[in-house]
């Protein structure tokens, strides 16, 4: 029997829904259809309950404290700055050491990190993304910099992939991302297979 890889997916307050919906969709779905059930996904958080963006209500899975071990830690973005600068959502959590110092830590056994939108600057402010190649939200691009000088940032470039750290761009590409790792673990078959289940337009090629 294949391995059941735990799948983690972080939330925090005024995270983007889609960040995090739709890479807990591609997961959650596939191999459903033939029993396999690779992934096991769950959402964890540093609190018991999250207000995402929009007034939109979640109560995580677990908290930081008593998650499973995940095998893949998936860091979603959504964010910015009030008027009064004021930092929001994955603004806010780059200076929330006890969550970088748990990403830190939990980055050690996983097998592979996913970033979607911002979340890179999560992954950039627990210093994870050292001389790596990454992408993020368009409109976050300057911030990764400032954060981590020595990524490479490409523009361009809905997925990029570096081995062990995947980052996507902003909001919907992180279900290419999702795809794309699907792709990597478990073959294309499976991951055309879920791509059409959900009737999402993925193919191959499409990074």
């Amino acid at each position: 029997m294949s391995k059941v890889r735990n799948i983690a997916i972080l939330l925090f307050n005024d995270v983007e829904v889609l960040d995090f919906c739709g890479p807990f969709e591609v997961f959650s779905v596939t191999g459903r259809r033939n029993g396999s059930n690779p992934f096991n996904v769950y959402t964890i958080a540093e609190h018991a309950q999250i207000t995402a963006r929009n007034n939109f209500q979640v109560l995580p899975s677990y908290t930081l404290e008593n998650c499973p071990s995940p095998d893949i830690l998936v860091i979603p973005g959504g964010g910015g700055h009030y008027s009064d600068g004021t930092p929001y959502g994955s603004r806010r959590e780059t200076k929330n050491e006890l969550l970088l110092e748990w990403i830190r830590d939990t980055a050690l056994n996983c097998e592979h990190l996913l970033s979607v939108c911002s979340g890179a600057l999560i992954l950039a402010s627990a210093g994870l993304t050292k001389n790596l190649q990454a992408t993020t939200h368009h409109m976050s691009f300057d911030a990764l910099r400032e954060i981590d000088a020595s990524l490479t940032v490409l523009e361009d470039k809905r997925v990029v992939d570096n081995g062990k750290i995947i980052f996507s761009a902003g909001i919907s590409a992180g279900i290419d991302a999702s795809f794309h790792l699907v792709n990597k673990l478990l073959g294309p078959q499976v991951a055309l297979e879920t791509a059409g289940y959900m009737e999402y337009d993925w193919t191959l090629d499409k990074h």
